[in-house]
């Protein structure tokens, strides 16, 4: 038997990396998936690569910060399912900025997607599960942004701590219904390494943006003690955990993916020990879709 037979799942998100990822490994844990979001085209190709893998998947479109849409979505899951045992939420628009240049329309739209996504995801699935009477589990993606203050990063890190505190209010609150509301923090990925930051892998006389925070993707790596970046696939094993009974008296908790990053002295930057650095790593890496290979990033 799988982790995950019987149960029902919407993921808010459905790009190949994160969202697409995590749908995938809750489908080949037994699930049966709804994939959620703003671009029609990729709800759909993610739902053809799950369905191409043998599993019960189907694409939704709408916008996770309008309620009019979360409800649909969640409407069209239980008309379809039957119930709803589960949902990913990784919505949420990334603004980098200093303080003194943030323009406010920029600030709102930001800070308020995050939390928007959030509370809007939990209600309507909150009450979808309370009146199918399930157990369910609601799952928030989170980012090293919402435990931490960085340059450039203040209405990123305002947004996901606003997420974070969200889900402990309400994990509190829905527990006497039994539904639990965890979250999941990555640091840095490694498929932002082919995808929005691949410019400083490839281009030797790349240069960091003034407005973007002061740290190149070595300096991140360096300071990991595991000595990698989290992939796709590391918080989708996650997201599986607590989909699944196994986390069945976990609530209110964030795991964190990110290689001991969190917990380690300020100071230490343990690559500098090992070696490890970014010109080297790209050279080991494979890129990866939905969890899955897909070739070198970097030839040697």
């Amino acid at each position: 038997m799988n982790r995950l037979d019987g149960k029902v799942a919407i993921v808010f998100g459905a790009g190949p990396n994160i969202g697409g990822t995590i749908a995938h490994f809750l489908a080949r844990g037994g699930a049966r998936v709804a994939i959620a979001d703003l671009d029609d085209r990729a709800a759909v190709n993610t739902a053809e690569f799950l369905r191409s893998r043998g599993h019960h998947a189907f694409a939704l479109t709408g916008d996770a910060a309008k309620e009019d849409d979360v409800a649909r979505i969640v409407a069209d899951t239980v008309k379809s399912c039957g119930q709803i045992d589960c949902i990913v939420n990784t919505a949420g628009k990334v603004h980098w900025s200093s303080v003194l240049d943030m323009k406010i329309e920029d600030w709102n739209a930001a800070v308020l997607s995050f939390a928007t996504a959030g509370l809007l995801t939990t209600k309507h699935a909150a009450k979808a599960m309370i009146a199918g009477g399930r157990r369910g589990s609601i799952i928030h993606l989170l980012s090293t942004a919402a435990h931490y203050g960085q340059p450039a990063g203040a209405a990123y890190g305002a947004a996901k701590a606003a997420l974070l505190n969200f889900a402990r209010s309400a994990a509190m609150e829905l527990a006497p219904h039994g539904i639990r509301v965890n979250t999941i923090t990555p640091c840095a990925m490694e498929h932002q390494l082919w995808t929005h930051m691949r410019a400083e892998i490839e281009d030797e006389k790349f240069v960091l943006k003034e407005s973007r925070p002061p740290y190149s993707r070595d300096d991140f790596l360096k300071s990991i003690p595991l000595g990698r970046f989290p992939r796709a696939s590391d918080l989708a094993w996650a997201a599986v955990f607590l989909a699944s009974d196994e986390s069945s008296f976990l609530t209110g908790v964030d795991i964190p993916v990110d290689g001991g990053l969190r917990v380690k002295y300020p100071a230490w930057r343990p690559g500098d020990e090992t070696g490890v650095n970014i010109r080297d790593y790209v050279r080991t890496i494979e890129k990866t879709e939905f969890g899955e290979p897909r070739g070198k990033l970097k030839e040697s």
